[in-house]
């Protein structure tokens, strides 16, 4: 699948190449199975080499398609958790809400969203260097109600760190570009277990009784 991409790209005029950036990293974040840092970073090898092919474009156009791609998530599940837990007269239906109410009782669901607050929107900034878990980061985001803006904002900015090195990594290893793969799986499987350690100590913490601020 890889391999038609890739012949495909070389043989693409510079319009078709940024739909396909456009395309790939709106749905990387919809549809996390789809692989989209490999190609983006091939269109970071290419580009040199391409009449027409613009770095600073390429990462626009990949920086506002997953910020798009991440706030589709972050809306939908901000409506889910509004109409599940602005409802309290109304008996609690569907297994979701149930399973919402059980995990996140409605009594103790605005101290969560402080809580969530005060590390949620540095998720937010992080969330494309952390492997595997950018849909559950918007999807949280969201669930807990975040405002929209400054969501937006850390969400783009991050895309634009991230997008602008992987373009340029693309670009300096050239030929070698696939061993893009290897370096993010280096860098941000690390990133994302020493996350996952630190939320797990703040569960515990907050299991035994204690005050996380």
């Amino acid at each position: 699948m890889l391999e038609a991409i890739i012949e495909y790209l070389k043989a693409a005029d510079p319009s078709a190449v940024y739909l396909f950036l456009f395309l790939i990293s709106f749905a990387e974040n919809v549809f996390p199975p789809i692989p989209g840092d490999l190609p983006v970073a091939f269109i970071g090898y290419l580009i040199p080499q391409t009449s027409g092919l613009s770095f600073i474009l390429s990462v626009l156009i990949c920086s506002v398609a997953s910020t798009l791609g991440f706030l589709v998530l972050f809306l939908l599940s901000r409506t889910a958790g509004l109409k599940i837990y602005n409802s309290q007269e109304a008996p609690v239906t569907g297994w979701f809400a149930r399973m919402a109410h059980k995990l996140f009782p409605p009594s103790e669901m605005e101290t969560a969203r402080e809580r969530f607050s005060t590390h949620g929107y540095l998720a937010v900034l992080i969330n494309r260097f952390l492997f595997g878990s950018r849909a559950v980061i918007s999807i949280m985001t969201g669930f807990m109600h975040l405002k929209i803006l400054p969501v937006t904002i850390l969400a783009f900015i991050s895309s634009v760190i991230w997008y602008i090195l992987l373009l340029w990594a693309g670009y300096l290893l050239g030929e070698n570009w696939q061993q893009v793969g290897s370096l993010l799986t280096a860098y941000t499987i690390p990133l994302t277990i020493i996350l996952a350690l630190i939320i797990s100590y703040l569960l515990w913490r907050k299991k035994r009784g204690d005050v996380v601020p």
